[in-house]
């Protein structure tokens, strides 16, 4: 301001100076004219001297005029050139202190500046630039300092004149921005701006702009951003496209209403406008949108994204389809009542501990039989707490081991409760939490009292006859092994004795099956006194088997007399006289055989040699009798021979339901038994041909012809009864039974479940894992598997559980002594009960009387089979009842 100022004022003391000058020169000259002295010179002649004075004057005023003037354009001169040495160094130092560099050119090219910036950034010095310097020259000076690059200088020219620039690489990594301008005076102004933190900073900011991208790209649930201004999308990630059924690319720039239905629409806006209002800037919610005709539900959360104003700018928004999770949901729900139901009602007691505290936490209806007190009113409680102090020290005594062992374990115990005392099955299993130590101590309890009061009288069963309750074969063939085993190598010698009950026939023919088996009763009795604490066994219907020591065979006959002479008595039977004898064969060990089946072998030989002689006749075995055994190989040559000469047949006998009387049974199917009509023999009896044809394996060939057979006559009953067929273990370790079976059915054309095939458990003993897989295999192609002979041999209650049969049979051995023997009863009203409990139907074997049927009615036994409803005949006997037309009424046994 003061240079302005001074600039302004300059002009009054110069126009004083250009007075001053001129009164001073007029001054003396005037003084000079008025002095009388002076005269003008003479060579001015004739003029005057007062106008040569006035012109000297005023020659002399114009020069000093001049000389002002001059003055004072010298002097403005000078002043404006410090003026502008004073602009120019300051926007020389501006331009030197800007953060890029700059060289300017005129019309020609030349540079008429460069700021050290310029110079800094190139690596270049002040003495590098020369007067008259081009824009060409610097650039070729830079290329060969090698800071250029490689473009040419017309491509440097054009490219730099773009509104991008030119990007230009240096050799230490850095990056220069070059913007190039032409002036309208036909100069230049070109920028050279370093921005090697701008492009790292950029592509950082682009990495990570990728890298989110990439994250949000890969999240599963449903993410989109969009414009608060217009509701315009900006992103939305693959989730986005999968659940709309469209890209991205399709959805960015367009709003709600452009993209969805209306239904959709108006939803979605109405969420967004709830973020918005929201206070914290965030919304959820469920709503349901419309997705191509599709009601679909989602979960939804709004996020309000503010700028650096603090002022709303974006809209997130993140989703995801929880229809089928709600489905899913309810569907949970559905099934954890179902399982609170199931648990809660399951017959076995469940209790749940907590560890930490030992209190109960869970405890279902069952278990309020052991607590003694409303599960509700346990939860929260200890073991202390519910049972006495001698009880509870015990629980948790046990509960604490089955903690430390962090496994499962069973127990089996007896617990008071207020039906008495009862014996438990418990098992205790551990939960682990997430640190895997014990959370939750989970206790079963399950009352089986009862099942072991059965298993025990089914354990009994295995080994002992079901009549006399004496041992079975299989009791009397361990106690046999056991024997040998004590004896050999002593020299000390026993016998075995094979008894044939004789008359027991004849008793049955007259007085009825009930009679004879009341005779076997009696006649069991007197040989267990006989024997005096010997080994008595039923080997089979009317023969039984004994085991003597001593010296032999003398103790042996001595025995065999005294049966003799026991059994000869008279009987009382129902009041009425009956007298019996016994025919014995007998085996010596060592002599006669070293091992069970050899002695028992030769000890039957030696009764068939009896027998042969002479009823109540006694027999030692001798070394002829072998013959026996030949004549058994004959048998089974000529059974062999039977099969392919078609000299085998099939009788069927009926099989109905349990009613209280003959009428009021319906019958429901035939068993298919196998019979044989030797051409010499005559009709051989099939306890004869079928251990023979076992033995031999010949019983593959044979149930092969009797399951065709049986199947094949089935198919053609116009009344579609079922057919019963008994299949042999050796079939199942021979051969494919399965492919058989579904072959004959397909051959033959009888439904699967119209067939119904009966196993005992020689099936499962062999090979239980191979017995099991067979039998689940041939319940697929849909017939029925039934349990033979329960409750004789070596019955298990573990194939129950292991297989699912259809139904069970009870061997007539139980049958017969119902209304005498009450442990007889009461075992057949426990399988009953068993099999009822396993979803398992119940056909009770050898019923010949009305009183048999009538208890087996209100045992609630389902089905029936044996002489009550009719002989093993040829099914033109039963025409009538398979549908045809011949008809007979149902045979009766008669005695």
């Amino acid at each position: 301001m003061a240079e302005k100022n001074w600039h302004a004022g300059s002009a009054l003391p110069i126009a004083m100076q250009a007075v001053v000058c001129l009164a001073a020169a007029v001054a003396p000259a005037r003084a000079f004219a008025l002095s009388d002295s002076f005269s003008p010179p003479s060579y001015l002649g004739h003029l005057d001297p007062n106008v040569i004075w006035e012109a000297l004057i005023a020659g002399i005023v114009i020069c000093s005029f001049f000389a002002a003037i001059a003055l004072w354009i010298h002097s403005s001169l000078r002043r404006t050139r410090r003026l502008q040495l004073r602009r120019n160094a300051f926007v020389s130092s501006a331009m030197n202190n800007l953060n890029q560099g700059v060289v300017m050119t005129d019309a020609q090219r030349r540079i008429i500046f460069c700021n050290d910036r310029y110079l800094d950034i190139y690596g270049l010095m002040r003495s590098d630039i020369w007067a008259g310097m081009t824009g060409h020259d610097i650039l070729e000076l830079r290329r060969q300092r090698g800071v250029l690059g490689g473009a040419s200088d017309d491509e440097f020219y054009e490219k730099a004149a773009s509104p991008n620039g030119l990007i230009t690489e240096l050799p230490d990594g850095r990056a220069i921005l070059v913007k190039y301008f032409v002036l309208p005076n036909g100069g230049s102004v070109a920028t050279h701006l370093d921005v090697s933190e701008q492009r790292r900073l950029s592509r950082q900011l682009a990495s990570t702009k990728q890298f989110l991208e990439t994250l949000l790209d890969h999240v599963p649930a449903c993410v989109a951003a969009k414009n608060i201004e217009d509701g315009r999308y900006i992103f939305a990630n693959s989730a986005y496209e999968r659940f709309w059924g469209f890209s991205r690319d399709h959805a960015v720039g367009k709003n709600a209403r452009e993209l969805f239905a209306p239904i959709s629409a108006d939803s979605i806006e109405a969420t967004d406008r709830a973020a918005l209002d929201s206070p914290d800037g965030q919304f959820r919610n469920e709503f349901e949108v419309d997705r191509a005709g599709e009601r679909r539900m989602v979960a939804s959360i709004r996020i309000v994204v503010r700028n650096e104003s603090n002022k709303p700018e974006f809209l997130m928004l993140v989703f995801e389809d929880i229809t089928d999770r709600r489905s899913l949901s309810k569907e949970l729900e559905s099934t954890k009542k179902f399982l609170e139901l199931v648990v809660d009602n399951i017959p076995v007691a469940l209790i749940v501990e907590q560890v930490k505290d030992g209190r109960y936490l869970l405890a279902n209806r069952s278990a309020e039989t052991i607590l003694n007190r409303r599960r509700e009113e346990a939860t929260g409680l200890t073991a202390s707490d519910i049972f006495n102090p001698k009880e509870a020290k015990l629980i948790i005594a046990r509960d604490e081991a089955a903690i430390k062992k962090r496994g499962m374990i069973t127990e089996e115990h007896p617990i008071s409760t207020k039906d008495g005392l009862r014996l438990f099955l418990t098992r205790r299993a551990t939960v682990l939490g997430d640190t895997g130590e014990p959370q939750y101590l989970i206790k079963t309890h399950e009352d089986v009292t009862d099942r072991r009061q059965t298993e025990s009288r089914m354990a009994h069963m295995a080994y002992h006859d079901g009549l006399t309750d004496l041992p079975n074969r299989a009791a009397f063939l361990q106690a046999l092994t056991q024997m040998i085993e004590a004896c050999e190598g002593t020299g000390e010698e026993f016998a075995v004795l094979c008894v044939d009950l004789d008359g027991l026939k004849e008793v049955n023919d007259v007085f009825g099956h009930a009679h004879g088996d009341k005779l076997l009763v009696e006649v069991a009795q007197r040989l267990q006194d006989s024997a005096r604490g010997g080994v008595v066994a039923r080997l089979s219907g009317d023969e039984f088997g004994l085991i003597i020591d001593g010296k032999q065979p003398e103790a042996g006959l001595a025995l065999a007399q005294q049966i003799g002479d026991a059994v000869a008595k008279e009987f009382q039977i129902d009041g009425r006289p009956v007298r019996a004898g016994v025919t014995t064969g007998m085996s010596i060990f060592p002599h006669n055989g070293a091992d069970a089946a050899s002695l028992l072998a030769n000890a039957g030989a030696a009764l068939f040699r009896a027998k042969q002689k002479s009823r109540g006749t006694i027999s030692l075995f001798q070394p002829e009798m072998d013959q026996q055994i030949r004549d058994r190989r004959v048998l089974h040559q000529d059974l062999s021979m039977a099969i392919k000469n078609g000299e085998l047949s099939l009788a069927f006998q009926p099989q109905g339901t349990a009613g209280h009387s003959v009428a009021e049974t319906d019958i429901i199917g035939f068993e298919a038994l196998a019979r044989w009509q030797h051409p010499v023999r005559g009709q051989v009896s099939p306890a004869e041909f079928i251990p023979i044809a076992e033995e031999s394996g010949l019983i593959v060939e044979m149930g092969e012809w009797i399951l065709r057979e049986a199947c094949r006559e089935a198919a053609s009953w116009p009344t579609p009864l079922q057919v019963a067929v008994n299949l042999s273990p050796a079939q199942f370790m021979h051969g494919d039974v399965v492919g058989l079976v579904h072959s004959i059915l397909i051959e033959t054309g009888l439904a699967p479940g119209r067939l119904e095939l009966e196993i005992t458990e020689g099936v499962l003993i062999e090979d239980f894992d191979r017995g099991l897989a067979l039998l689940r295999r041939l319940k697929a192609l849909g017939v029925r598997i039934s349990m033979d002979d329960f409750g004789s041999g070596y019955s298990s209650l573990s194939y129950l559980q292991a297989f699912p049969f259809d139904k069970i049979k009870i061997d007539r051995a139980f049958i017969i002594n119902l209304g005498r023997n009450p442990q007889s009863a009461a075992i057949v009203r426990a399988v009953i009960d068993l099999g009822h409990g396993l979803e398992m139907s119940i056909v009770a074997e050898g019923v010949e009387t009305l009183e048999q049927l009538v208890f087996l009615a209100e045992e609630g036994c389902d089905g029936v089979q044996g002489y009550l409803l009719g002989k093993p005949l040829p099914i033109g006997k039963y025409a009538g009842l398979v549908g045809r037309a011949e008809v007979m009424e149902l045979a009766l046994k008669t005695g």
